[in-house]
């Protein structure tokens, strides 16, 4: 494919997208894309798969049906530790390491962003002095600012976040919104889910509504 081409491809292209779990349709269908410089609001009742659709997109779950497209590349193809970073519930870091340890083996597995080291992710999330802290001392909020820290270290163009403004305060509210202001600026584009009506960078995000499959 040209290169002027693959330029010109959405980031993410969910087509005909559908899950079902023991044959209760949970969503879909939904179509829907992003493009760089995009950041959406995945909106729903709980219940309505909001999480579950971040983990179809990132491929930790087969869709009942449907395709999802990376770059125009399908799902199964496509090399995701490089171009989709998943930021879940669970911060998915160890406890037992230290903040500087947790983001050099995140960026062992899925290689690091050029012009940026763990050492200034932590500076940028307000961790500056914390990265040989070990995980278990740090609280719940200072957790979420190293999981977002490793946002910044990976390549990945596409952030699919699942509630990335809870345990943070008004503050860390703010360094969520920069974040996702700044990835946009830079080319990336961000799915994300919440409960509260923080999701604002450049003005009103995109919405897609989830409703249980027809």
């Amino acid at each position: 494919m040209p290169h002027s081409e693959t330029e010109s491809l959405p980031l993410l292209q969910a087509q005909s997208l559908c899950f079902a779990r023991n044959d209760e349709a949970i969503f879909g269908p939904l179509d829907f894309e992003l493009r760089p410089g995009d950041v959406v609001l995945i909106e729903g009742d709980n219940g309505s798969g909001k999480t579950t659709l971040l983990k179809v997109l990132s491929g930790l779950l087969e869709p009942s049906s449907g395709n999802v497209l990376l770059h125009g590349v399908p799902l199964t193809l496509a090399k995701l530790s490089h171009q989709v970073a998943l930021l879940g519930h669970l911060p998915g870091l160890k406890l037992e390491l230290s903040a500087l340890e947790n983001l050099r083996f995140a960026t062992g597995m899925g290689g690091i962003r050029p012009g940026i080291t763990p050492r200034l992710a932590l500076a940028s999330v307000g961790l500056e002095g914390y990265g040989d802290v070990p995980l278990r001392t740090l609280s719940a909020g200072q957790r979420k600012r190293v999981a977002l820290a490793r946002l910044l270290l990976v390549p990945a163009a596409l952030w699919l976040l699942d509630e990335p403004y809870a345990n943070l305060d008004r503050e860390g509210i703010e360094l969520v919104n920069r974040l996702l202001d700044n990835h946009a600026h830079r080319g990336g584009a961000a799915l994300i889910t919440s409960h509260g009506a923080y999701a604002f960078t450049s003005g009103m995000p995109r919405r897609i509504a989830l409703r249980p499959a027809a």
